[in-house]
């Protein structure tokens, strides 16, 4: 989606606007204040507009029977690859130095879990995060270590930023030379795909995979690739994940909150707004803050909540292509 069209949607949360900005080839349907719900059989569902896109990659591997983790991992990876996205892979911006660095976190049923962050050059950091998790006794590597753990295992690398995206950097480095203002907290700049899936088995994974807040501080690292934070998995009990200010996030283990939430009797929707409320208590100043969690529980129940309105995510069923706006606490 255009950058103005994401603004204006984001600000403004109207179905009408919502329903000019989805495609009719797409055949998707956008419900407006549906925001949980309930399927028999395999599920898909991930943050915001472009995981359309995304659901109909992971839903190649669920339609053909196979396993949660591979969906979400080929479904995310269809927007690491979009270089329309300035927020998601290879067509993100770069940190205020400008360089490019990816994060990304992936974990299954049995709590394994693997993650990378601030990972340069590489295309798919969800897929390096999976090779991690199955190759290693370890759950993260960062850097230039993670970067030299792709490249021995066979992981290509990529030049980044795209040109485009670096021209403009060096006009916003030329506008703020003499101060660093702090950007606005919007899906302008700052983004994410979850993803969380269930196959026929009733096996849940989820999948989560950033190029983080555009212009951040070098070494800065945001919720996605923290498990328990931006993503977290227990196959007994559901899985969430996390999109907008992942500083917010992580000072409450925003996931984590809303499985055991979960855990206690809260269905995914009231367990993704409890997290909010949370998320609201802790913050004397609530400006451009916004944060949405979705949430998926081993029964097949779905939900999402948002601090400020205009959240939405994708949701892909046997049954349904839909375009969700989740429940909110506050308007902008």
């Amino acid at each position: 989606m255009a950058d103005f069209k994401r603004r204006t949607f984001f600000k403004l949360g109207l179905t009408g606007l919502a329903l000019s900005i989805v495609k009719p080839s797409k055949a998707t349907e956008l419900i407006s204040g549906t925001f949980e719900g309930k399927v028999d059989g395999p599920i898909v569902i991930s943050t915001w507009e472009h995981g359309l896109a995304a659901n109909e990659g992971a839903w190649e591997v669920l339609n053909a029977g196979g396993r949660a983790i591979d969906a979400v991992e080929k479904g995310v990876r269809v927007t690491e690859s979009d270089i329309t996205n300035r927020s998601v892979g290879i067509g993100g911006r770069p940190d205020r130095e400008g360089h490019l660095t990816l994060d990304a976190c992936i974990m299954d049923e049995k709590s394994k879990c693997g993650a990378v962050g601030y990972l340069e050059g590489f295309e798919h950091p969800i897929s390096i995060a999976r090779t991690i998790m199955e190759n290693t006794q370890h759950v993260m590597l960062v850097g230039e270590g993670a970067e030299d753990f792709a490249s021995t295992y066979g992981f290509s690398k990529v030049k980044t930023p795209l040109k485009e995206v670096k021209d403009d950097w060096k006009k916003w480095k030329k506008e703020n030379k003499d101060v660093f203002e702090k950007p606005v907290i919007n899906h302008e700049n700052h983004d994410t795909i979850g993803m969380l899936a269930m196959d026929k088995h009733g096996n849940l994974s989820g999948a989560c995979t950033t190029s983080g807040w555009a212009y951040k501080m070098p070494g800065r690292l945001g919720d996605s690739p923290i498990i328990g934070a931006g993503l977290f998995v227990d196959g007994e009990v559901g899985a969430a994940c996390a999109t907008g200010l992942g500083e917010a996030v992580i000072r409450i283990a925003g996931s984590h909150t809303v499985v055991e939430l979960m855990r206690q009797g809260k269905s995914p929707q009231e367990a993704c707004k409890m997290a909010c409320e949370r998320i609201i208590a802790k913050h004397e100043d609530l400006t451009g803050l916004q944060v949405g969690f979705l949430a998926l529980d081993k029964n097949g129940n779905y939900g999402g909540y948002s601090v400020y309105a205009g959240f939405n995510f994708a949701l892909k069923t046997n049954e349904k292509t839909e375009l969700v706006n989740t429940g909110f606490d506050r308007n902008w």
